[in-house]
């Protein structure tokens, strides 16, 4: 049975992994991925409650990024934290989960997931520059759920 914890396989998290390390390299934004099984609620409003128990509002320069996905009911968002929001156009994302969402039409759930992210890097990179001294204030590892 399919859940959250098993979604994908050890090779697809690695990779996910590397494509965060990947697009940390060029900015000092924090990326995370949270997954979990369902999502009964708006969407957004789930992904914030997730952003705040991670403390991803917890970094420097409020420039965290939260790729969240709810796997069972197919639902998927990405926030980012006040300092990225308050320098970034409203559209922002869109272009990301754009592209997401046409893999993930695909089945191609991991692939999407590592465009998205290395896409957010790049995108992040004109903002929020990575300096010397940068350091990787929250896990680069996927967290997930209990439901």
């Amino acid at each position: 049975m399919v859940s959250a914890q098993n979604f994908f396989s050890k090779a697809e998290k690695d990779e996910i992994k590397k494509s965060i390390l990947m697009a940390e390299l060029d900015t000092s934004g924090e990326i995370k991925v949270h997954i979990e099984n369902h999502c009964d609620e708006a969407v957004l409003d789930r992904a914030a409650y997730w952003f705040s128990k991670l403390k991803m509002d917890k970094t420097e320069l409020r420039n965290g990024v939260l790729f969240y996905l709810a796997v069972k009911s197919k639902k998927f968002a990405i926030i980012g934290d006040l300092g990225i929001n308050r320098q970034v156009p409203k559209d922002f994302w869109d272009e990301v989960k754009g592209e997401m969402a046409d893999h993930f039409t695909k089945q191609e759930f991991s692939e999407g997931l590592s465009k998205g992210i290395q896409k957010a890097g790049i995108l992040l990179k004109k903002h929020f520059p990575r300096h010397s001294n940068d350091i990787n204030e929250l896990s680069d590892e996927i967290s997930f759920g209990s439901n």
